[in-house]
């Protein structure tokens, strides 16, 4: 009887701590991407001079493809004309519009669902946050959105 309840007391020890560490590691993968950018006229292609600046933040749900995001920004030659997300492009390189904004000024806010291509390419740094405005009319301020 000894025996059989010292092996019972192991037998249940040994599933606790399975189930445990199978919990631990659930805990660790994230299905979240956040990410982020600074936008400044020199990230532009090409480059420009303005002293606008931002950040973008954003993130994106890996099971649905709902990506929330901010863009804040400030200093710009004049109000904003157009704002949006690009891509697939690396920094240096320029792409179409992926994602409008529906309102350009600073905040912008919003969020929208985007195809498994489009998560990928935003997953591997290819997307980059734009602000317009009419002196700049091809972009004023640009900032590349990488994960963190």
């Amino acid at each position: 009887m000894n025996r059989y309840s010292t092996l019972v007391r192991f037998s249940l020890a040994a599933g606790v701590a399975a189930a445990a560490l199978t919990g631990c590691g659930m805990m660790g993968s994230s299905n979240t991407a956040t990410f982020s950018g600074t936008l400044n006229g020199a990230s532009e292609v090409p480059p420009n001079m303005t002293a606008g600046s931002g950040t973008a933040q954003a993130t994106l749900d890996k099971n649905t493809n709902l990506l929330k995001y901010k863009i804040t920004y400030s200093g710009l030659t004049g109000p904003a004309t157009a704002a949006h997300f690009h891509g697939p492009a690396t920094a240096g390189a320029n792409a179409g519009v992926v994602v409008p904004f529906a309102n350009a000024a600073s905040p912008i806010e919003g969020q929208t669902t985007i195809t498994p291509a489009q998560a990928s390419d935003l997953l591997a740094g290819k997307w980059y946050a734009n602000v317009h405005t009419a002196a700049n009319a091809a972009g004023e301020i640009r900032g590349q959105m990488l994960p963190r």
